[in-house]
């Protein structure tokens, strides 16, 4: 090896080792100014003199110490002390506990114009910043004209980066006697010393990546060596080199790129410039370098990294590159670990969290991009253990737990969902025997990976329970372990059943459920801690969702929707018992998943519904659910009527009104119930279903006070209006149809469409009473009555017709319509004088007043002979027999008067 070659490594190693002198006598300088900061802090502090006290002479500070003065370290001037503040800093309390902090920008002295800004600072970092460069680029053109060999371009590399490293110490030094004064100045220094570490750092690399110049051992010594220069010179100079010299090293590799690049090299050169920047915001403190730092190292594993093509060039120098930086931020960035900063007990800390979760999510892109490599898996375990085994150590790292278990379960769900059709072809030929199939070679690792996952996330997140001051703590770890056993089963049950059922994957989640059951229920008889509650009702909520797991591993089509369903009692039971946070509103959230579902399919099984009326899967997969509803919403109102009872309560209101509305609508159209038919059959099964749901709601609103079922009932009641109105719509079509009507002379569709329903609406009216207000009730009984009447004339058209209703009005049918509506307005008028109603009495004497009209108006002018007369009559008859009724029962007080006189 040359002479030569030695003077540059001595040339190189000079940088570091001037810039540790220079630090040491540094923090020599800081002592004394912090102890003439103190004692001027302690001065300040003393109680102002009395007024008659005599002024007193303001102490000095003491002098330097003596061991301290005679120190032979380059006197450095000593900036004056600012004015003090109005008032006096507090010192940190022995309990104080120091973290990354925030930026405070002080005010300014006075207003900086753009061109002073400009002028003075400005143009200084973009000098700087050009000066590199510009340092790079004339390497890079001497390189492609051949003016100098390599090993030339190596030493003048090295003499720009030391005479830039000297030329921002001596201005450092010098900087006070060559500033202007009142002129605010960018910091020369830290520029020019920027500069150079940045050209230093391309001058190492070149020499190893470039030219073989260097060993491995060699470069990643110097590069070591150019870091700990950084370090150092960035104590000294202050936070704006650190940025600078940080961000050209990570862009170095980048300006010095080759056609053929060594990613050993690459990552090797960017986790020593990973360390020194993370070195360097630990212990400065310096928050924003150490985001700096995260997100180039991030950035610089994507090269080689093909998510499309599912390929990674040199797959083992970026787990190495993933590793080192994992690594090194647990070893300088987390919280209360290693030499990371200090944190409060609880304290969840956000640059701990995001150094993990950044190497987290490039070691997901690594398995994800490697198609699960064995490498890139293996790497992606360790760092999942590692992140368990942080955020045990430290709580300022909880969260991280949360980000692990979601890209565990992404990982897991990547392998399920993408199949490799090379794993999948069967070996033929006479090797078959000795070649592994697929399943077991394709399924082994990944099961016994989602074995140990499961158990990492989940022991651990039980066994962390009570250990935190903070509720935030234990909820995040039950998270973990609920989310990541539960995840991770219904990716295996894809990958292995493609959604068919299986009783094995079932008994897993039954067994799954009950460890969560037993989770709650120790957790809940523990001593009360922070959070212990709310884990609780997460293990709750883990255990509900392993049970609706077993239901939906086992069972086939609507079966699922009946199990989900059958779960709310049960959730419902438990949450009356054990007063767990969430369970109440885990049962509506399994109430709401039910739901969705008949949303996605109202037939539940599809097109096997079944062909037989009532008795088919609609009976099940709505009967059940109802029930199972109506049962939930009651044990949950025996504790309170709160929001998730009252979801469970619409719940169950919903799926009866659909049950009924789709078994009538599956018996008219013989099964298909997307059949668009339009038949007056259907609207009377829907009159008379409708009112008596409504009576049924109007008896439970009345028991449970709950405004869900009064909203119920009144819903139902509008709708079954609506289904009534269509009805008598429909009369005129049925009156004039030539098509013979069903059934005998009395049980026909006259007394499904308009007998029965007008006895249902009488009822309604009747029962509401007392409990709805007046228009209610008068809304009910002229319903009932205008149906009433309407089945009295098709009755007696049915009677004269027969089963065709079509035909020529005889006087004799014409007789009898007026006195058949007459004894119904006589019955009516009975009633009223019964109940001492005077709704009802006053709906008699409509229906009275409408015959008479009939009567004089259309008898007299359409009716010949006998029936003339005896139409006219019997009226005349009735009515003196109304008008004796009201004068004698209801008003005889009135009627007195009018004898006597």
């Amino acid at each position: 090896m040359p002479d030569w070659f030695f003077y540059i490594i001595a040339a190189v190693l000079a940088a570091p080792v001037i810039a540790v002198i220079a630090l040491v006598h540094s923090i020599q300088l800081n002592k004394r100014l912090r102890g003439v900061e103190l004692k001027l802090a302690m001065l300040e502090r003393q109680p102002a003199p009395a007024v008659s006290s005599p002024p007193q002479v303001a102490a000095r500070p003491p002098a330097a110490p003596p061991e301290a003065a005679s120190t032979t370290a380059p006197e450095v001037p000593i900036p004056p002390v600012p004015a003090a503040p109005s008032s006096p800093p507090r010192a940190s309390s022995p309990g104080s506990v120091p973290s990354f902090p925030q930026a405070n920008v002080s005010p300014a002295a006075h207003t900086i114009s753009f061109e002073e800004r400009f002028g003075t600072r400005w143009v200084v970092w973009i000098g700087g910043v050009a000066l590199a460069l510009g340092g790079v680029f004339l390497v890079r053109y001497s390189i492609q004209q051949g003016l100098i060999g390599p090993g030339v371009r190596i030493l003048l590399g090295s003499l720009l980066a030391l005479a830039l490293i000297i030329a921002g110490e001596w201005q450092r030094r010098n900087e006070k006697q060559l500033s202007l004064p009142g002129v605010p100045t960018a910091n020369i220094p830290s520029v020019l010393t920027a500069a150079g570490t940045t050209v230093a750092y391309a001058t190492v690399y070149a020499a190893y990546a470039l030219y073989g110049f260097l060993p491995p051992a060699a470069a990643f010594l110097l590069l070591g060596a150019v870091a700990l220069a950084t370090l150092a010179a960035a104590l000294l100079h202050g936070p704006a080199l650190a940025g600078l010299g940080i961000v050209g090293a990570y862009l170095a590799p980048m300006l010095v790129a080759s056609n053929e690049p060594d990613y050993w090299s690459l990552y090797i050169y960017i986790a020593v410039v990973t360390a020194a920047a993370f070195a360097l915001a630990r212990f400065r403190l310096w928050y924003r370098l150490a985001v700096t730092a995260l997100v180039f190292g991030a950035l610089w594993s994507l090269p080689g990294l093909d998510l499309f093509l599912l390929a990674v060039t040199a797959l083992g120098a970026h787990v190495f590159h993933v590793l080192a930086g994992f690594a090194l931020a647990a070893t300088f960035l987390v919280a209360n670990l290693l030499y990371g900063p200090r944190a409060a007990p609880g304290q969840m800390d956000l640059l701990s969290n995001l150094a993990l979760s950044i190497y987290l999510v490039v070691a997901t892109l690594l398995v994800l991009a490697s198609h699960h490599d064995p490498a890139a898996l293996v790497a992606f375990v360790v760092l999942t253990a590692a992140t368990v085994g942080i955020a045990w150590r430290t709580e300022a790292a909880t969260p991280s737990v949360v980000v692990a278990t979601v890209l565990a379960a992404a990982v897991m769900a990547h392998w399920a969902v993408h199949e490799r059709f090379d794993a999948l072809i069967a070996p033929v030929g006479p090797t078959a025997p000795a070649i592994p199939g697929p399943e077991h070679f394709d399924y082994g690792p990944h099961f016994a990976l989602a074995a140990f996952w499961a158990a990492l996330f989940g022991i651990a997140g039980f066994l962390v329970q009570g250990r935190s001051v903070r509720a935030l703590v234990p909820m995040l770890w039950a998270a973990s372990g609920v989310l990541a056993p539960t995840a991770l089963l219904v990716a295996l049950y894809y990958r292995v059943t493609q959604w068919d059922r299986s009783l094995p994957f079932a008994g897993l989640a039954l067994l799954l459920a009950a460890i969560y059951a037993v989770a709650t229920e120790t957790l809940v008889q523990r001593e009360r801690r922070p959070g212990t509650m709310a884990a609780g009702g997460i293990f709750a909520t883990g255990a509900l969702a392993a049970l609706a797991l077993a239901l939906t591993f086992a069972l086939e089509k609507g079966w699922l929707t009946v199990a989900l369903a059958l779960m709310v009692p049960g959730a419902a039971w438990v949450a009356g018992q054990r007063p767990i946070p969430w369970l109440r509103q885990l049962v509506a959230a399994i109430a709401a998943l039910v739901v969705a579902r008949i949303v996605y399919e109202p037939r539940i099984v599809g097109s096997e519904v079944g062909a037989t009326p009532i008795f088919n899967w609609l009976l099940y997969g709505y009967g059940v659910p109802a029930a199972s509803f109506w049962l939930g919403g009651w044990l949950l109102r025996k504790r309170a009527d709160d929001l998730p009872a009252r979801t469970v309560d619409a719940a169950a209101i919903l799926f009866s009104v659909l049950l009924v509305i789709w078994e009538i609508r599956h018996y008219v159209t013989g099964g298909e119930i997307y059949k668009p038919l339009r038949s007056d059959l259907e609207i009377m099964l829907f009159a008379n279903a409708g009112l008596a749901m409504t009576i049924g709601l109007e008896h439970i609103r009345v028991r449970t006070q709950s405004i869900v079922h009064n909203l119920g009932a009144l819903v139902v009641a509008a709708l079954t209006l609506l289904a009534v109105l269509a009805n008598l719509i429909a009369a005129p079509d049925l009156r004039f149809s030539i098509t013979p009507i069903g059934g005998g002379v009395f049980f026909n569709v006259i007394l499904l469409g308009y007998g029965l329903p007008a006895a249902l609406a009488i009822t309604l009216a009747l029962i509401a009473r007392t409990t709805r207000p007046l228009p209610y009730r008068i809304v009910a009984a002229l319903t009932s009555v205008i149906l009433a009447l309407f089945y009295l004339t098709l009755e007696v058209r049915r009677l004269f017709h027969g089963p065709a209703l079509a035909g020529i009005t005889s006087d004799a049918e014409q007789y009898t319509y007026s006195t058949v509506w007459l004894m119904f307005g006589i019955a009516l008028l009975a009633v009223g004088f019964v109940l001492r109603s005077q709704p009802a009495r006053f709906l008699a004497l409509g229906v009275i007043a409408l015959t008479i009209a009939k009567v004089f108006l259309f008898d007299t002018a359409n009716i010949a002979g006998i029936y003339r007369a005896l139409s006219v009559t019997g009226l005349g008859v009735v009515l003196l027999g109304i008008g004796w009724l009201y004068q004698r029962v209801l008003y005889p007080q009135a009627a007195a008067p009018a004898d006597g006189g």
